[in-house]
């Protein structure tokens, strides 16, 4: 796009703040979810209420966190308690020391996007040890290598966002092998990695 008005642009990675979060190992794997994304529809957050509706099938205990606000807060809360979910809590607008600690608490990472670039809540999933389901939306690929560093569906597919995070769930070796190698990854997201292409912009 950029290129058609005759304009040069270069990808520079995002930066994971390290100081804010720690890496947990999570053995064994609770079904303890979390979504953080603003509540506009282009984030998905309905995705992943729909995913949890059916994970909550075969794990009836499962718990969901969903952090954020915005305009369709009303038509998610209407939504999940149209889907009779059980366990979901609605915990608004968080600061980021409250951020990490949600995702210190949780087990599991889910992430509905239908428009996305490089979103930072996934990195910082990865950073915090968390195994990520994610949707493809527009630049995640760029971030995530499915199978590898997180399990990828398409947009708007709820019930393979619910099949992946339940497959993780059951599979404690691949979900382990996959947070391995997102935290492996982590280290292209670090200030020292990335410095010298930000500088060069400002």
């Amino acid at each position: 796009i950029f290129a058609k008005f005759g304009l040069r642009a270069t990808a520079i990675f995002n930066v994971i703040d390290f100081d804010q979060l720690t890496f947990r190992e999570r053995k064994p794997l609770r079904p303890a979810l979390l979504a953080n994304r603003n509540f506009e529809t282009h984030y998905g957050v309905d995705v992943v209420l729909r995913a949890f509706a059916i994970i909550q099938q075969r794990f009836p205990d499962a718990t969901l966190t969903v952090a954020g606000n915005g305009p369709c807060r009303d038509a998610l809360q209407q939504l999940a308690a149209e889907l009779k979910l059980r366990n979901v809590e609605f915990v608004g607008t968080v600061t980021r020391e409250r951020m990490a600690e949600l995702y210190n608490a949780a087990d599991c990472f889910l992430n509905g996007s239908r428009i996305d670039n490089q979103p930072l809540s996934i990195l910082e999933a990865f950073a915090s040890g968390l195994p990520v389901v994610t949707t493809n939306a527009g630049g995640i690929p760029d971030v995530v290598t499915d199978g590898v560093t997180a399990l990828m569906v398409a947009v708007d597919d709820h019930e393979a966002l619910a099949r992946s995070a339940i497959k993780l769930l059951e599979q404690p070796e691949l979900a382990e092998s996959i947070v391995n190698a997102a935290r492996d990854e982590c280290k292209r997201y670090t200030w020292e990695a990335v410095r010298t292409s930000w500088l060069k912009v400002y």
